[in-house]
């Protein structure tokens, strides 16, 4: 097979190719490392380790000789740097943590290994997550690959950037608010997040605990399925949000006919703000769902535009909590001149954390204080459970929900640099599944304004994540966005 050749495999067809011997899984991993750093100026992946990338594919190409090889033997995938791995440094996108190496795993990179997958490297993300652009990263800002002035999303930035620039066929990502969902349809790719507690949470560096969930960046739905099938699963002794839901198989009824798919579209997706080049591609893309049987159902989601003031109380509430473990004591960065521990954990803090980081650790921290809690935090509770409610109300009239993943396709860089609330309204349509702790997924359906990619955002209820991806595989046997690339790449 030719070397060039392999970076238009999808997962499914690259993990074909391996087991019949048509390339070996060190060729695989030397042509994607090759990839990777003939294009560095996309800021996509921030380390390499080679030794441990091409020890791997031997493992995976000994395996696949003796007959013993797993669902992805052998095909090399890459990790968000949020997920802490023992070859790789894991810094989280922020200073706090530069060249911060963990004795061990996360569980989702184990149970991929486990699959037989080959590590490439680790890629780059706003820092500790936090991110709607993917410029919040402390090492750079990530670009993306169908127009180099424009931010990829975030905060999985460097992974949409990755898959959408053929730097790896495959990826890891993770969503709290959207951060899976809107770089996969700003740079052209599927991404789907599970139901929360799917997806075990050990190793993943925290940001918001009630909202962090690891998920899969491909190609293609069906890529997508095969990754989701081996990252999910119980994993009660190391992860107590993890849900005792057995592993499925996700692939099992991707193409399953959409007959009678009752599909819910919001009316508070399509209103004010929605900009006219998104909404002309995801109404073409809900016309190609009524061809393929599917009935459009109309639905109503009230609180729609309470999720925004909700997260951006819950989730800096949580992040004020969880980063108060980076002092400078036991791991991560410690500032070189301080006069008391006090100020060493000021002047460390100050070092460590960027701009964003702080401002969501000091509105946290403010709303958890003592006369605010009731007043803030309680009451951001109390919506996040209505508006959970508002999805299973929708969900008595629809089997699934479609709409767009983001009001505007991606912008150019530095455009909200002094207005972080602009990040924030860009996640509007992204937010509610997430408060709920639903699986949803973004699927190319099309470009908008400048040729840019703008993704379809499909919503399930929980545990359906099957029949996600079943209609986006069904989508995708009927289009082809998710198989255009961004030109010279």
């Amino acid at each position: 097979m030719s070397a060039a050749a392999l970076h238009d495999l999808g997962v499914a067809e690259l993990a074909a190719a391996l087991r019949e011997r048509k390339v070996s899984s060190v060729e695989a991993a030397q042509h994607f490392l090759a990839r990777a750093k003939a294009h560095q100026n996309l800021g996509a992946y921030v380390a390499l380790n080679e030794d441990a990338t091409l020890a791997q594919a031997r493992a995976a190409d000994a395996r696949i000789s003796a007959g013993t090889a797993g669902a992805l033997e052998g095909v090399p995938l890459a990790h968000k740097d949020i997920f802490v791995t023992r070859h790789f440094p894991s810094t989280a996108g922020s200073k706090m943590l530069a060249g911060y190496q963990s004795p061990f795993d996360a569980t989702v990179v184990t149970k991929l290994a486990e699959a037989g997958a080959v590590t490439l490297g680790k890629l780059n993300c706003d820092e500790f997550a936090m991110g709607s652009a993917n410029e919040n990263s402390a090492i750079s800002p990530v670009r993306n690959p169908w127009d180099t002035d424009r931010i990829p999303g975030g905060s999985s930035g460097g992974s949409a950037c990755a898959v959408a620039a053929r730097l790896a066929p495959a990826v890891t990502g993770t969503d709290t608010g959207g951060s899976i969902r809107q770089p996969a349809s700003f740079c052209g790719i599927t991404g789907i997040k599970p139901t929360y507690g799917r997806a075990s949470r050990y190793g993943m560096i925290a940001f918001a605990s009630s909202l962090d969930q690891a998920g899969p960046m491909a190609r293609s739905a069906s890529d997508c399925a095969l990754l989701l099938s081996a990252m999910c699963g119980p994993d009660p002794d190391r992860d107590s949000t993890s849900l005792d839901v057995p592993a499925e198989d996700f692939s099992a009824k991707l193409n399953d006919s959409l007959d009678g798919l009752r599909i819910g579209i919001p009316a508070e997706f399509f209103g004010e703000g929605l900009s006219a080049d998104v909404r002309a591609a995801v109404d073409a893309a809900l016309k190609e769902y009524e061809k393929l049987g599917a009935r459009l159902v109309p639905i109503t989601l009230p609180r729609t535009e309470l999720s925004i003031p909700v997260y951006y109380i819950i989730a800096p509430a949580e992040a004020s909590s969880n980063l108060s473990r980076f002092d400078g004591v036991k791991f991560g960065h410690r500032a070189k001149d301080y006069t008391d521990l006090v100020d060493m954990y000021k002047k460390t803090r100050a070092e460590g954390f960027g701009d964003e980081v702080k401002r969501r650790i000091m509105i946290g921290t403010y709303v958890l204080s003592h006369g605010y809690y009731d007043a803030y935090y309680l009451q951001a509770q109390k919506i996040r459970r209505m508006i959970a409610d508002d999805f299973q109300n929708a969900f008595q009239h629809c089997d699934l929900i479609a709409g767009p993943v983001a009001p505007t396709v991606a912008w150019k860089l530095g455009e909200h640099g002094s207005d972080p609330l602009a990040d924030y309204l860009a996640d509007i349509f992204t937010l509610p599944a997430s408060l709920a702790g639903l699986p949803g997924m973004s699927v190319p359906a099309g470009f908008g304004e400048g040729n840019m990619p703008v993704g379809l955002q499909l919503i399930g209820n929980y545990f359906q994540e099957s029949r996600l991806l079943n209609a986006a595989h069904r989508f995708q046997q009927a289009t082809d966005f998710h198989l255009r690339r961004p030109e010279g790449f």
